[in-house]
């Protein structure tokens, strides 16, 4: 933050707010339209540097009388997907904070020792 008085710093946020806002708007544009990317392989780092690219040349700066929803930074995040989201492999796991005493509560989450049996059927001994 480069602002030096509380004023300063509430700006600056709502600044880096709104412009994170308009990066996503943008990410959800351009993968609204195309059926084989869906929103969650839209890259934020390639949007962002695409925006900054287009900021740093100021193209575009003047809008036709037709908004095109995709641009630049669409055709930037459909042309670079990130790879699809793997599948999850295990239930997510219920985090506790770390007590020197252990916390007393209604649910009993102690791990309990299981036994198994296994029994084998159709085995001879004779050679």
């Amino acid at each position: 933050m480069r602002a030096r008085t509380p004023d300063g710093i509430d700006q600056e946020v709502h600044a880096l707010l709104t412009a994170y806002q308009a990066l996503r708007l943008a990410m959800a544009d351009a993968t609204m339209n195309h059926p084989t990317i869906s929103p969650d392989r839209a890259g934020f780092t390639i949007t962002l540097q695409t925006a900054r690219d287009q900021i740093v040349r100021a193209a575009g700066v003047i809008a036709a009388t037709t908004v095109d929803l995709v641009g630049r930074i669409g055709r930037a995040v459909l042309a670079d997907p990130l790879p699809p989201r793997r599948s999850r492999v295990g239930p997510p796991v219920v985090k506790r904070a770390i007590f020197k005493h252990r916390a007393k509560r209604d649910i009993d989450r102690t791990n309990h020792q299981a036994t198994s049996n296994i029994v084998a059927t159709g085995l001879t001994t004779d050679p």
